[in-house]
């Protein structure tokens, strides 16, 4: 299904031409109990592999020892792939599903993605249970979310702490023009507190190339100078904080917490708990509506005249204050982003999606515009790290100018994502066979 954007500029773009499709899927609760099972099934595949792999298996040091011991994922296996499923009715009896395709998700090929796969399993579920919670058992999705919400923030962490660290001194390279990372050029001086151990395993020194050196201007010079402190300090202080999520990551793994959570979504791949009042008819259509209704009216109270321009200058008023809290301009953006996913995954249930095929059901024009959000969140968050370490006291103003000018950088890429997502959310698409 190709697809064509109108241009926003063009007053004579506003119609939307929607070819036929093939045979609608039913959005019905039939088709909620196989997305929630595919995505227990995901998520039960990709904890085998994680545990499989012996990254995963720090749960043997825990009080129940590993997922699998105590009847979790290696008894159940993955029943959402193989085994028969069934869905509770309102008479209480089991009813068998309609036919349907099976799960064809590749497994993930290593610890990485593996961790991955079950973040993105933990945040479908939890969004699915969230949108459509009115057709499931009240007590066990208000149960259920708040824990998978959990789970996946806790997987995070580390990732998110990795990715702000080299997105930031990759920023401090290109605005220095230094011929190497500041945290390579300071590697070994005293003034590092973290081991070198802890200095080698940083993400940005093990996985990012360093460009070819290019002479720095005059104007650069007190940047230069103090540049290569500022890339320690924040060497120093996200490498501490990943190192912590790490640890926190592994102790969530090997918890109780963790292991009530796998076997509930073990139960979830063979048996979908719906409300007593639920129909196998029930269109699921009103639901996912006002999902899409709470996304446009969060859009429509943002600020897009000014996202509309690529430079906002009332956003950088903010600056680095002494007042620690978030930036007033970001809550509303981050909340836009939750809703979206909502929405998506809102669309992904009515498509009939499978795990595999997720990405691939939702229209672009949603794909884009929510890549546009993460790489707002993640400028927001990395300008918020680069004005905590420029309050750390004692510190030389020749590093703490390069944190200002970090700072500045990283709200200029706040704002340029905001102009993609205004950009790309005023596209009407045009579905062509």
């Amino acid at each position: 299904m190709a697809q064509r954007h109108l241009d926003p500029t063009d007053p004579a773009a506003t119609a939307t031409v929607t070819a036929p499709a093939g045979p609608p899927v039913p959005a019905d609760a039939d088709a909620l109990a196989a997305y929630l099972r595919a995505q227990a099934t995901e998520f039960l595949r990709a904890l085998r592999l994680h545990r499989e792999s012996g990254t995963g298996t720090h749960g043997g040091n825990g009080p129940h020892g590993t997922p699998g011991s105590h009847g979790t994922p290696s008894s159940h296996g993955t029943p959402g792939a193989t085994g028969a499923q069934s869905t509770r009715g309102p008479d209480g009896a089991h009813r068998p599903d309609r036919a349907r395709r099976p799960v064809k998700s590749p497994p993930p090929a290593g610890p990485v993605d593996a961790v991955r796969a079950l973040r993105r399993a933990a945040r479908r579920l939890s969004g699915t249970l969230h949108t459509f919670q009115p057709l499931l058992d009240a007590d066990w999705a208000e149960g259920m979310r708040p824990e998978l919400a959990w789970l996946s923030g806790t997987l995070a962490m580390e990732h998110a702490y990795a990715s702000r660290l080299e997105r930031l001194l990759q920023a401090l390279h290109r605005l220095s023009g230094s011929s190497a990372f500041p945290a390579q050029q300071t590697a070994g001086r005293a003034t590092t507190a973290e081991p070198a151990s802890a200095s080698a395993s940083s993400p940005a020194s093990a996985s990012v190339g360093v460009p070819a050196a290019h002479p720095a201007s005059p104007d650069r010079g007190n940047l230069t100078v103090g540049a290569a402190k500022a890339g320690a300090l924040l060497d120093r202080q996200l490498t501490l904080a990943r190192t912590r999520a790490h640890s926190t990551a592994l102790q969530a793994l090997g918890s109780s917490r963790f292991h009530a959570v796998a076997d509930k979504v073990a139960l979830l791949a063979s048996e979908v708990p719906l409300r007593s009042t639920t129909a196998a008819t029930t269109d699921l259509r009103p639901l996912a509506a006002t999902a899409q209704d709470r996304l446009a009216d969060a859009v429509a109270a943002l600020p897009l005249v000014t996202a509309g321009n690529p430079y906002n200058a009332q956003a950088l008023v903010h600056g680095l204050s002494p007042d620690p809290a978030p930036h007033p301009q970001d809550a509303q953006w981050h909340q836009v982003r939750l809703l979206l996913r909502l929405h998506r995954y809102a669309l992904e249930v009515l498509a009939g999606a499978e795990a595999g095929e997720a990405e691939d059901s939702v229209d672009v024009r949603l794909l884009a515009a929510g890549e546009a959000l993460n790489r707002h969140r993640d400028a927001a968050e990395a300008a918020a790290a680069a004005a905590q370490a420029a309050r750390t006291p004692r510190i030389a103003p020749a590093t703490a100018y390069a944190l200002g000018v970090l700072h500045a950088d990283q709200r200029h890429e706040v704002e340029a994502a905001r102009y993609a997502f205004q950009h790309s959310w005023r596209k009407e698409p045009i579905r062509l066979p």
